[in-house]
């Protein structure tokens, strides 16, 4: 991990996902399901607790947008892509509420709990 990875993690209100992210735990992850399942489980997901309220659903986007009020406030979009048949992407993008211009790594932990999660419902497709 180089300085500026350790500062974009704590010094930051934002964090996403993605197939280069220099964090192992933050890369997409891949599911063996289809769009329409993987979205459905996280919509279950986050209809089952009191931590999340969704905003908004775009199946045909393979969207979801909710809020997270827990210890903080953040908004995320998780997104859900089927790159092939029965392999399908989910990311998020987290923006964590604050008065100050960081969150100390609130985001980026958000997102490897919301993955743990996914991990237990659904097939995780080693990369």
């Amino acid at each position: 991990m180089t300085v500026r990875q350790v500062l974009s993690k704590y010094f930051s209100n934002h964090s996403e996902t993605s197939e280069q992210h220099w964090d192992p735990l933050l890369q997409t992850h891949y599911f063996k399901t289809t769009k329409d399942k993987g979205l459905q489980v996280v919509k279950d997901y986050l209809s089952r607790s009191q931590s999340f309220k969704i905003k908004a659903e775009s199946k045909e986007h393979g969207e979801i947008s909710f809020i997270y009020k827990g210890s903080k406030k953040a908004f995320v979009v998780a997104t859900i892509v089927m790159v092939k048949p029965y392999r399908t992407a989910i990311d998020f993008s987290i923006t964590t509420e604050s008065s100050l211009p960081f969150d100390f790594g609130f985001s980026h932990n958000l997102a490897k709990k919301l993955y743990t999660q996914l991990k237990k419902e659904l097939q995780f497709i080693e990369n």
